[in-house]
């Protein structure tokens, strides 16, 4: 469903008004409206069993809330908004990366906190997703782009997680960076393992050092 350009200027006019105003000024009108349209699109979600089905219809969901979600980043409003997040775990499970991590990045500049009980942080919630998205695609011959994953490394720097959630996205950009940029991939590999001496890479770091020493005499 797309919304018409009127539609989407008025929603963004009142993202970015509810957010500059203070206390109950940000659940008036456009807030709560976003919460009863995400509400609505979770309960069809929750009538879907197939993963790849509900995914196709997250895809065809995300730009009802685009308007909303550039105007609250670009008010940069502190307050917690629970449609980002919700739209952001949507966004991953859509393939929308960028959407996504320009969601997380909004989000711990301001230190959300996930909406949905989990014992995840925004932080660990996004580096696990997209490493395990990565890992996934490798599994299957498929592409991923490594500016993706480089940019989760730099968008959650410097952020709590446990050490093995870090260490898959380092295992990650290895795997992504192994044909392309071995001595760089060895780097990361490396990490993953210092940060988690279980996460499977000691083979992959035996033959990619071989091939670094075969490759320079």
């Amino acid at each position: 469903m797309s919304l018409s350009p009127a539609r989407q200027h008025r929603l963004r006019i009142q993202a970015e008004s509810a957010s500059r105003q203070g206390g109950s000024a940000r659940h008036a009108n456009g807030y709560e409206l976003m919460l009863m349209q995400l509400n609505e699109d979770r309960r069809r979600l929750k009538g879907i069993q197939s993963h790849v089905r509900k995914a196709e219809i997250k895809i065809t969901l995300l730009p009802k809330y685009l308007a909303w979600i550039n105007g609250v980043i670009e008010a940069s409003s502190e307050r917690q908004d629970d449609v980002l997040l919700y739209v952001m775990v949507w966004a991953i499970d859509a393939g929308d990366f960028d959407l996504a991590l320009r969601i997380a990045e909004h989000a711990l500049t301001h230190r959300w906190v996930m909406p949905m009980p989990t014992p995840r942080n925004v932080a660990t919630w996004v580096v696990e997703e997209l490493s395990d998205s990565a890992l996934k695609a490798l599994a299957t011959k498929q592409e991923f782009a490594a500016d993706t994953l480089l940019r989760v490394l730099s968008v959650t720097e410097g952020c709590d997680m446990p050490d093995p959630s870090l260490a898959r996205l380092h295992k990650a950009i290895g795997y992504v960076l192994r044909e392309v940029s071995p001595m760089a991939a060895l780097n990361h590999l490396n990490q993953a393992l210092a940060l988690h001496d279980r996460c499977g890479v000691k083979k992959d770091i035996e033959q990619l050092v071989k091939r670094l020493q075969q490759a320079n005499g």
